[in-house]
């Protein structure tokens, strides 16, 4: 949590002075550029893009994964059960403090009425479970390569930037913000901040949970449809 905070006043402050240069940031003010700095900062934990990596990781490396797949349970359902149950640990205990730290260093300004907060609740858990099932599906890839961290890295480096964590992307030049908005990304980070932030409201807030329940669909047939394949490839030795 204190490192989260840190690194919130830091990106706080570089991204305050260029807003005030006054040169125009993509129609982001001082109290906007606040909100959407710590409250990405409170959402990254939440999120897991940066880590740790999911506990099928080691149980498709290591086989065990071939007693899950005995068990009389849903291995995908499992695992995003767990995971939403961390992330809702994860953001009472990081992300509202750092929420928190915004607030006391003036640096974020929340909107008033309570349409931002419930559709924004709704945006977050949405946000979480599809980035708890593409997570899912990487590991997935484990059934095919003897190690998978440096795919998983890749897929960090790519989610945490099209997903806005360093700029929002709103700022992205038009190639690259067509490029990201065709991508599952936005729907984790830069969409549930707009929304709780109040920066869309009404239609536009309506659209942006629109788009994360289609995401929603397809990480899920996504998982599905490696898990059944990486079932038919598995071979456990021994033991």
């Amino acid at each position: 949590m204190f490192t989260n905070v840190v690194f919130g006043l830091v990106r706080a402050s570089v991204l305050l002075a260029a807003v005030r240069t006054g040169a125009g940031f993509g129609g982001y003010g001082a109290d906007e550029i606040g909100a959407y700095v710590w409250l990405s900062q409170g959402l990254l934990g939440a999120l897991a893009l940066m880590g740790p990596p999911p506990d099928i990781v080691e149980r498709i490396r290591n086989g065990d994964i071939a007693v899950d797949f005995l068990r009389p349970l849903d291995i995908q359902m499992s695992c995003l059960a767990t995971d939403l149950g961390r992330a809702a640990c994860t953001l009472l205990l990081r992300g509202a403090p750092s929420v928190a730290a915004g607030m006391l260093t003036l640096q974020l300004a929340l909107p008033h009425g309570s349409a931002p907060y419930a559709l924004g609740a709704v945006s977050v858990l949405l946000a979480v479970t599809i980035s708890a099932l593409l997570l899912f599906s990487v590991a997935l890839v484990g059934f095919w390569l003897v190690e998978t961290r440096g795919l998983r890295l890749l897929y960090q480096i790519v989610a945490t930037f099209l997903a806005g964590l360093f700029v929002p992307v709103h700022l992205f030049p038009g190639w690259l913000y067509t490029a990201a908005v065709l991508t599952p990304f936005p729907s984790l980070l830069q969409g549930p901040i707009d929304v709780l932030s109040g920066r869309a409201t009404g239609l536009d807030a309506a659209k942006i949970i629109a788009v994360q329940l289609v995401w929603v669909a397809v990480a899920l047939l996504l998982g599905r449809l490696l898990l059944r394949a990486g079932q038919r490839k598995l071979e456990v030795q021994g033991g």
